[in-house]
């Protein structure tokens, strides 16, 4: 049987006083002896739930027709009426079946009900008769199972005149007075579901009562049971732009969906709290969620309770709360308030005095005061949340319009109702997508950093350095938040790299140096234009404290303006910079509203069929209606005539609208239905599916996840892991120190780590005791914080860049230049003179021309000295170093050799490795502390050695068009091959393997997206196919569409069989556009790329067939074995292939390049080392091959300008070139040696700029400038 799905309704419970009871107190109020009305124990009186109705049994493979899971249930005894067809009422009407005397009844409620507490929670004041009628109460409930599931409960009371057939007699001879002698009773309705819709179900209840009212008591459990039975037939709307509307009579309910998949159902009015708190308690309030204090919320309305707790979580997203969650206590429920864990709790504010004295260790928050304290004082001693993001919120809160009215005053009284409800729904969707952003850009602010000191590989937090870089003010608040399983589950979505509202909001709100730190990898410190501002002493302005990443920011590399990066356009590089004053403005999204049938008689098995088919036809318009370009829209549509059809017993229907659900966007399908719906297909449904080729695919995907999900289920408890780094306590050899050194935080590079292990181990066994890594570690840490408490003066920060951090300090010494500390930058040395701070210029590193050890006389004395020559100086700097020469010899010529490596290549990554290398030296001088330290240190000097052993000139024609370099595996464990480069306007795409993609800002060449995934297998080609999408051809044969805007992969062509090897552009015959894919097999698919249909299809028979392109009305599809010319009917017009002689094999082809201007067509192959030319009219051999000296093979190819670079690999050093051809001439016009392995991807930027990736031995991307 297929597992149904959730709709709006689990159950419908009325509660209420028994008929009994409620007797015996009416007499005696008749006979006036009743002075006090008692309050009385409320039981259930009635329970709904579905299925309401189901098909003979005569199959057991059809279901009820109603949009519930089929839920394990239980027994339940409850009281029952026993009819008594005498008795009337005095307006002639029957007794109510609620009233008459009980017996008992064993009914069957969903497993996870708990009917035992109901009653108290729906009168959790206590049940109380009147002797008045009272108005109609609202209030909500949240209930958590034993896993943390919740189910949401609105209840309603209404009281109804207690009636007795003795109120029409005469009571003791006389007639008695009746009105005085009326009773009124509360009955509560609560409506319970899955899902949070507290503003929908209220509304349905706002109905049902009305229904009531209307109708006569007798028909009061008949007309509960039908509005349940309409409720089950409801469905839940996707996360999207649908919503979903149905009409109870007198109103209409919407049903609001998610914004996004992992956001949760927003129907509540958020701006609640902001009416109760200032921004200021708000802020405090929100400060003890986070810290799991043990909280109780009062107020003297219960509706209060529910809707404010809810509201502040919902602010905290996507943070979780983890603890116990009660935000509607009764009466007889207080000593829950006694338990020792953490817990978020409501109570009555009439219990405030009570529960502040008999309980210890409470927050209790007053929100008819608007107020907080603890149950120990009225103050709260807790450490808030930290400045700056307070700051910032607050600023925006202040922005927020939160009253209604003032929307109103341009506008006329409204004469329709449900208009008027349409309006208000409208403005409450815009604030609460405004509080939404202001809250979650406050948690973003407040954990923004935590990444910078995560170990993916690892999985480990650095939870001690990351409390060691926030401000001494704000550290009480972190050492308590990072305890918490809050704090917890946030961590571990964060190593799993969550794309949710956090990281979305986080890559967005980004200042410039944030996105550049993604580019280079070097130790924490602080640049000097922060640490003159703070002194790391005491808080910076808000303004600077927003954007500042101190401990956690990696130094700028920029180089000056005279060598600044090259931009392709002026857009700024940063995206968003926030500032505290600037509402985070976010376009509103339109949301469309799918209309339901009017219900049928919901008891009715034919009637409920006939309503699902009308449902059906209704989403057929809607889809047939909707714009072919609107895929999101489109796929809300297909998604709920899937569950119609699921729940209706049409299986294939329901596969083959799951099918288009999967092609359009693939967030939001469905994969455990669609699996127990696969799993319930009848032998005859099944070979129906087989068939049908769509179906048939749809079905083997979801066996393979079947499989993955088997294969997965070993590695869950690793991917919940979270581990926090500790030092080791045992000797550790160089896996078990690699491993350690990369969760420190310390280095990411395995080669760096090898070395660092042979410099500590000198003289040792090749291991690392725990007590020397200690002193190690402790060493590096105490570096950085005394590079941190450096404050430079300002007549000293004129001098250097505002970027440029101070690494190292040596003791004072006495120089050539004057007595005082030589202090090293990423970019030069300078003097720091005593006294009078003042700045003398010692070198910049690429002005150095030698380095070396000397000596300077003193009385009958050598001292150990460093003398170094600078370009342009004529006199040698000379300092006195003493003990410390030897080491800042090595870190001068160190960092001297990077910088020469950083300009030669382009590549400020080598500059980071240098500095790195120096910082690793001085830590291992100081953790040996022997007489080989600085032999062991010298096995860090990695670009010094290369400068000694090998030539590091690059050839002048490299050196002069290329332009920088960046890598994009900076954040990944190891290098990883560059697949293939695709430019859009602004951004670079770069495919890495495993479908890992990174996003890279073109007008600054930095990160703006970190690994995104596009499926699990390597991406073969990227297309730009408009200005919205980008489609990704992939080996697990996927092509993935990936929104530019959202930057999601939502959507998925899953027609081919085999790896898609080949993308391209062209027009059809009636000049729309198409996209042309191919795969490994042969098969070639033209697509509609407004509606993403097949238009064509057709199978070529070839070896590994790798591209395709459009030309003149044909198709040129290169292989592996040849190049074939295709009618666009898939017929063959041409077939090209290379049979080399003295091989006496086929040529095995790599790329192709059409050059219809000059009707040429030029090949390259992965086993020669030449280009192929041919003539387009005569294509039976080639006419003219182009050597390439020095070449192996081929890869890549593009035209640019006039010109074609071929990528390719060197023979004699086995490294990656590219050759720049003429394309009129055939002529090789240059050689570029920019890669250590062959080349393996090309593209153009605007033919401005050519982009070159390579193999994974290199990993690294080039930009070379296009003369």
């Amino acid at each position: 049987m297929a597992e149904l799905p959730s709709g709006l309704l689990e159950a419908c419970v009325v509660v209420g006083a028994s008929g009994d009871k409620l007797r015996e107190i009416h007499q005696l109020q008749l006979l006036s002896k009743l002075k006090d009305l008692p309050q009385l124990e409320a039981e259930v009186l009635q329970v709904h739930a579905p299925p309401f109705v189901s098909k003979e049994a005569s199959s057991n493979h059809l279901t009820g027709p109603a949009f519930s899971r089929i839920q394990r249930r239980k027994s339940f005894i409850k009281k029952k009426r026993r009819d008594r067809p005498a008795e009337a009422t005095a307006n002639g009407e029957p007794a109510s079946r609620v009233e008459g005397a009980s017996t008992t009844e064993d009914i069957s409620v969903p497993k996870d009900l708990d009917l035992i507490a109901l009653p108290q929670l729906c009168f959790p004041g206590g049940l109380q008769l009147a002797r008045e009628q009272r108005e109609d109460s609202y209030h909500y409930l949240v209930f958590t199972d034993l896993f943390g599931n919740r189910s949401h409960g609105v209840v309603v009371q209404y009281y109804r005149a207690v009636q007795s057939f003795q109120e029409s007699g005469i009571q003791n001879g006389h007639r008695g007075n009746l009105s005085k002698s009326r009773l009124y009773t509360p009955f509560a309705v609560c409506v319970i579901s899955k899902f949070p819709y507290y503003n929908a179900l209220r509304d349905c209840l706002s109905c049902l009562l009305v229904h009531l009212r209307l109708g006569r008591q007798s028909e009061f459990e008949e007309k509960v049971k039908e509005f349940s039975a309409k409720l089950s037939l409801v469905p839940i709307p996707p996360p999207g732009p649908l919503h979903v509307l149905f009409s109870l009579r007198p109103l209409q309910v919407v049903l609001p969906s998610k914004e996004h998949q992992d956001r949760p159902v927003i129907d509540i009015d958020l701006h609640l709290p902001f009416l109760c708190f200032t921004c200021t308690t708000l802020l405090q309030v929100l400060s003890c969620v986070l810290q799991e204090q043990r909280l109780v919320f009062f107020s003297a309305d219960w509706a209060k309770l529910t809707l404010v707790a809810e509201s502040l979580l919902l602010y905290l997203q996507p943070l979780s709360w983890q603890q116990p969650y009660v935000p509607v206590l009764a009466r007889g429920m207080l000593d829950f308030l006694m338990a020792p864990t953490a817990f978020l709790m409501g109570c009555h504010i009439s219990h405030f005095e009570e529960v502040a004295a008999e309980t210890e260790d409470l927050i209790l928050v007053n929100i008819d005061d608007g107020n907080i304290q603890s149950s120990w004082s009225e103050t709260i001693e807790l450490p808030t949340i930290p400045l700056n993001a307070a700051d910032s919120f607050i600023s925006r809160a202040e922005c927020l319009q939160l009253h209604y009215d003032l929307e109103l005053c341009h506008l006329g009284v409204g004469t329709d109702a449900n208009e008027l409800r349409c309006q208000r729904r409208d403005w409450q969707r815009r604030l609460n997508t405004e509080i939404q952003n202001i809250t979650l850009e406050l948690v973003v602010n407040i954990f923004r950093e935590v990444q910078d000191f995560l170990n993916y590989e690892h999985r480990v937090f650095n939870s001690e350095e990351f409390l060691r870089t926030r401000e001494p003010a704000d550290q009480p608040f972190y050492k308590k938040v990072l305890d918490t399983h809050i704090f917890h589950s946030f961590l571990r979505e964060r190593l799993n790299r969550k794309p949710d509202a956090f990281s979305r909001m986080e890559l967005n709100t980004r200042n410039n140096a944030q996105r550049m730190r993604g580019m280079t990898e070097s130790p924490r410190r602080p640049p000097m234009s922060e640490l003159s501002r703070s002194g790391y002493t005491s808080y910076t302005s808000p303004e600077d404290r927003l954007s500042r990443r101190l401990g956690a920011s990696l130094p700028n590399l920029d180089q000056p303006a005279s060598d600044s990066l090259p931009k392709i356009s002026n857009r700024p590089a940063s995206l968003r910079k926030i500032t505290p004053d600037a509402g985070l403005k976010f376009p509103q999204k339109v949301v469309k509203v799918f209309r339901l049938p009017e219900f049928p008689p919901p008891l009715a098995y034919q009637y409920v069929q006939n309503y699902y088919s009308d449902m059906v036809i209704s989403l057929g318009k809607a889809i047939s209606a909707s714009p072919s370009d609107d895929s999101a829209l489109l796929a809300r549509y297909h998604y709920l005539r899937g569950l119609v059809n699921t729940v209706s017993n049409r299986r294939l229907d329901a596969l083959e609208d799951f099918q288009s659900l999967y092609k359009t966007d693939s967030d939001i399908f469905p994969s455990q239905m669609v699996k127990s719906l696969v799993d319930s297909l009848l032998e005859s449904e099944r070979i129906q599916a087989d068939r049908r080729p769509e179906l048939k695919h749809l079905i083997s995907r979801v066996k393979r996840d079947q499989e993955r999900e088997r294969s997965r289920n070993g590695r869950e408890q690793e991917e919940d892991a979270v581990k926090r780094f500790q030092l080791p306590k045992k000797h550790m050899q160089l896996e078990e120190f690699v491993k350690c050194v990369q969760e420190s935080g310390i280095v990411k590079d395995q080669g760096t780590i090898n070395r660092l292990f042979d410099a500590l181990t000198v003289g040792h066994q090749r291991q690392v005791a725990p007590d020397l890594f200690r002193v190690f570690y402790t060493i590096w840490k105490d570096t950085e914080t005394e590079a941190q408490e450096v404050c430079l003066p300002t007549s000293v920060l004129e001098h250097i860049e505002p970027s440029e951090c101070v690494f190292k300090l040596s003791s004072s010494v006495k120089t050539s230049r004057g007595v005082g500390k030589i202090a090293m930058t990423q970019r030069r040395l300078f003097l720091l003179t005593d006294g009078r701070p003042g700045y003398v210029e010692v070198a910049q590193y690429r002005d150095i021309e030698e380095v070396k050890v000397s000596s300077a006389p003193f009385l009958l004395l050598r001292i150990p000295s460093l003398k170094l020559r600078v370009r342009g100086r004529k006199e040698a700097f000379e300092a006195n170093l003493k003990t410390e020469t030897e080491l800042w010899n090595l870190m001068a010529k160190e960092m001297w050799a990077g910088r020469i490596m950083a300009d030669q290549h382009k590549d400020p990554q080598y500059m980071q490795q240098a500095l790195t290398n120096a910082l690793l030296m001085d830590a291992v001088v100081g953790s040996l502390q022997s007489s080989k330290a600085i032999y062991a240190a010298s096995k860090l000097a990695h670009f010094d050695r290369m400068k000694m052993e090998v030539p590091m000139m690059v050839p002048k024609t490299t050196a002069e068009t290329l332009k920088h370099k960046i890598n994009p595996s900076l954040e990944l464990a190891a290098p990883q091959a560059v697949d293939v480069l695709l430019y859009t306007p602004g951004q670079l795409w770069v495919s890495l393997s495993g479908g890992k993609v990174m996003v890279f800002d073109a007008s600054s060449w930095s990160l703006t997206h970190t690994c995104l995934q596009v499926g699990n297998a390597r991406l073969n080609c990227m297309l730009g196919v408009d200005k919205d999408q980008v489609w990704m051809g992939s080996e697990d044969s996927v092509i993935y569409i990936i929104c530019m805007m959202s930057m999601v992969c939502n959507r998925q062509l899953t027609e081919h069989r085999a790896e898609v090897t080949g993308l391209a552009l062209g027009k059809d015959k009636y000049s729309h556009k198409v996209a042309y894919s191919c795969s490994a097999e042969g098969t070639v698919m033209v697509w509609d790329v407004a509606t993403l249909q097949v238009k064509k299809q057709f199978r070529l028979s070839c070896g590994r067939l790798l591209s395709v392109s459009n030309y003149n009305g044909t198709l040129w599809c290169c292989s592996r074995d040849s190049i074939m010319e295709v009618w666009r009917n898939g017929s063959l017009k041409n077939r090209l292939s290379l049979l080399e002689q003295h091989k006496g094999s086929t040529t095995l082809f790599s790329s192709l390049l059409l050059l219809p201007e000059i009707e040429e067509l030029w090949s390259v192959s992965v086993d020669s080392g030449e280009v192929c030319v041919w003539h387009l009219t005569d294509t039976s051999k080639p006419y003219q091959r182009v050597v390439l000296q020095d070449c192996t093979g081929c890869y890549c190819m593009i035209r640019v300008k006039n010109q074609v670079w071929v990528g390719g690999l060197g023979r004699s050093s086995g490294k990656g070139k590219i050759y720049i051809l003429d394309m009129e001439g055939h002529l090789v016009l240059k050689e570029l040696h920019g890669h250590s392995d062959r080349v393996t991807a090309l593209c153009s930027a605007e033919d401005r700029y050519v982009l070159s990736g390579a193999a994974k031995h290199d990993g690294k991307i080039a930009i070379w400038k296009v003369e």
